[in-house]
């Protein structure tokens, strides 16, 4: 089998073919990046043979379009993450970079590890996961809008002092609007006039920012429901949590088991034995945006949700602190919604291995 690396940048797709000994066979460079230039990638690559399978450095930004054209094409598409091309640079004989350098190491790094996820073409998930990334986008400019605004309203009166979430709810916002509105019709020519112009606009542009999110929590919620039923159903798990949790897996089947989600979560312990002892220590890699998911969804049950009191407490009465006895409940919970989201997608989740 050939296998043919690929270094995607924004302008130029990099490929170098490599047999099953990880000797380069041969190397092309396309200077654009539309589907006319990924085909003729394709066309190029049938001189090799028809046994053959792609390795596109994970870098979805770039390699989207790319990976698109040749799964509808029909070929096999791997993706390699970017640590693994850096430690096939490192190992091999020759030294520097370059686009033809990683994409040979690309290949290489494909061979070593034959387990890598698979390509796959956009589904819903995708969607929601632009939704969800475009809200959180939203949020954040409102909070600093938001910021700026409580400045410039101390400046005007030190008295006014909204409650925190005084400035999310629009008839909060429009009363604001109002008084600043006439502050700066009292003193057009004074500083507190200026000040009352840029503190309105910045109110009118959180208050467009408020509508504008409000909508999309509405159409994620709406995208959510049919996607995630039994995602739902966990203790603590709301519409754009699942939603979240939606985007950032894409398909759970990529996942061997329970335990290869819970590494992928950040929640699996790593070891860290020597000497005949046994330990583990916090594992800090992962993906951090299902980590943080996890910890709200810890945290809602450990306030409401009587089981997960329960084995917090158990914890404790074991040795283990607070935050220790929370990252256990995160693993358990890794399990819980790695069961859930098989059941969405109407497939028996891998049964944990018994020990002996």
């Amino acid at each position: 089998m050939v296998t043919f690396g690929i270094d995607p940048h924004k302008r130029t797709h990099t490929v170098a073919a490599v047999d099953g000994l990880g000797r380069q066979l041969g190397q092309m460079t396309v200077t654009k990046t539309t589907s006319e230039a990924n085909l003729a990638l394709l066309r190029w690559a049938e001189r090799f043979g028809p046994d053959r399978q792609w390795a596109v450095e994970d870098c979805r930004r770039w390699s989207r379009r790319l990976e698109g054209d040749l799964l509808r094409a029909g070929e096999r598409v791997r993706r390699v993450p970017p640590k693994l091309t850096a430690h096939a640079r490192d190992v091999d004989r020759s030294y520097g970079k370059s686009d033809p350098i990683d994409a040979v190491a690309v290949a290489r790094a494909a061979l070593r590890h034959p387990d890598l996820p698979v390509a796959h073409l956009d589904g819903p998930t995708r969607r929601l996961r632009l939704l969800v990334d475009h809200r959180e986008d939203l949020v954040n400019e409102r909070t600093r809008g938001i910021n700026r605004l409580r400045e410039h309203l101390h400046e005007l009166d030190a008295e006014w002092d909204p409650p925190k979430q005084a400035l999310r709810r629009l008839c909060q916002l429009d009363a604001i609007i109002t008084r600043l509105a006439a502050i700066e019709a009292a003193g057009v020519d004074s500083i507190e006039g200026v000040v009352a112009r840029i503190a309105g606009e910045i109110a009118a542009q959180v208050r467009q920012l408020t509508v504008a999110e409000t909508a999309l929590e509405r159409e994620i919620s709406t995208l959510v429901a049919p996607l995630a039923e039994n995602l739902l159903q966990v203790v603590g798990v709301g519409a754009l949590t699942a939603a979240k949790i939606l985007g950032e897996v894409a398909d759970i089947t990529r996942f061997r088991d329970a335990n290869a989600f819970a590494r992928h979560t950040g929640t699996a312990p790593v070891p860290a034995s020597s000497g005949g002892t046994q330990r583990h220590r916090l594992a800090r890699t992962g993906n951090r945006q299902l980590n943080a998911a996890l910890h709200r969804i810890a945290l809602t049950q450990t306030r409401c949700h009587p089981p997960a009191r329960a084995y917090r407490q158990k914890r404790h009465a074991n040795g283990n602190s607070p935050t220790e006895a929370t990252r256990a409940l995160k693993r358990q919970l890794s399990d819980v919604i790695y069961r859930a989201l098989h059941a969405d997608t109407h497939q028996p989740a891998t049964p944990l291995p018994q020990a002996a």
